[in-house]
């Protein structure tokens, strides 16, 4: 089988680092460089450690993969500069785009010159991903909190929404901030960016995809955990549906979905951390619904779901270099 060749653009961070470690172990996916300004000339491993031993790869300068060495090019740039890294480097037409950064994922920003990028949520996107050239890799609240909401919105159901989550210090990236310090973080939460989260753009025009012409109100408050990694998403809305209705409707309407599953029993971190799984649990109180949701912040909420969609682009099975162990213990 001739695998697919991969370029990974800023492959110092997290996400990066997280991205090379599913592709050097990819049945399909052959990594040809990975670039990094910074460390350019370094092994892999110096930093990545947890790669020691996995990779011989090295960090490199040279773009010349751009004009045709590879089939798909992941960009694991900070927010703002995958736009400004295409607008200076020209990438040959015939090679497909991965974006991990938020610059394509709204409608009115989702072209730059002839590339046009799809939402790359494989839940709500599958079939336009399939044919897709380029896609915006969704953010990782925003994967967590539609993942507990589309089915509501596929039956017509969400007016008023009022979400918390919860995520680890790794969601604020690899630089070094006062809140991301264990010294900080350790026995210590925080609310951030309450009501007012990069991500609700996004989330609401998942939604709108589904429950069309809706004045949907969605509130969401964010919040810092004393932990590394992992979402937990708690989102309540006013529902008549009983609670086996509502069992019925979400476990249809992810029946087909390769890593997201509904629990009938109380759900927790570890369940998926480590993995590309998401996993929705329903709590049913009066005319109140409590859906509860949870994902790997750096997997499904990035990488991981990245390696998803380049799965589904090239016709492989969706779950190719994905099947994970979850942390449990």
């Amino acid at each position: 089988m001739q695998k697919i060749k991969v370029g990974i653009i800023g492959g110092a961070g997290y996400t990066g680092g997280e991205l090379i470690r599913l592709l050097i172990n990819h049945p399909a996916a052959d990594t040809i460089f990975i670039h990094s300004r910074s460390n350019a000339g370094k092994p892999v491993f110096d930093i990545h450690q947890d790669l020691f031993g996995e990779t011989k790869l090295t960090f490199t300068n040279d773009l010349s993969g751009l004009n045709g060495g590879i089939d798909v090019l992941f960009l694991c740039l900070g927010h703002g500069e995958s736009k400004k890294f295409l607008t200076e480097n020209k990438v040959a037409d015939q090679i497909k785009i991965v974006d991990l950064a938020n610059d394509f994922r709204l409608i009115k920003n989702s072209a730059i010159g002839n590339r046009k990028f799809v939402y790359g949520l494989p839940e709500l996107n599958k079939v336009y991903i399939k044919s897709a050239h380029n896609i915006a890799n969704p953010g990782c609240f925003a994967t967590t909190i539609q993942l507990g909401l589309l089915p509501l919105a596929k039956a017509g159901l969400l007016e008023e929404v009022y979400t918390t989550g919860i995520t680890g210090s790794t969601g604020a990236g690899q630089s070094l901030s006062a809140t991301s310090h264990f010294s900080w973080r350790a026995n210590n939460i925080q609310a951030y960016k309450t009501l007012t989260h990069q991500h609700l753009g996004e989330i609401g025009e998942s939604l709108l995809q589904l429950q069309p012409e809706s004045n949907i109100d969605l509130n969401f408050v964010p919040w810092r955990g004393d932990f590394t990694r992992g979402i937990f998403v708690s989102s309540t809305v006013h529902c008549n549906l009983s609670a086996e209705e509502l069992k019925t409707l979400y476990k249809d309407f992810y029946k087909d979905a390769a890593f997201t599953f509904v629990s009938d029993q109380p759900i927790f971190l570890k369940q998926v951390v480590n993995t590309n799984k998401a996993i929705i649990q329903l709590e049913k109180v009066g005319t109140k619904l409590v859906v509860h949701s949870i994902a790997d912040n750096l997997l499904k909420g990035a990488s991981g779901q990245a390696v998803q969609n380049m799965n589904l682009m090239f016709g492989l099975d969706e779950t190719a270099g994905l099947r994970l162990k979850a942390a449990g213990f």
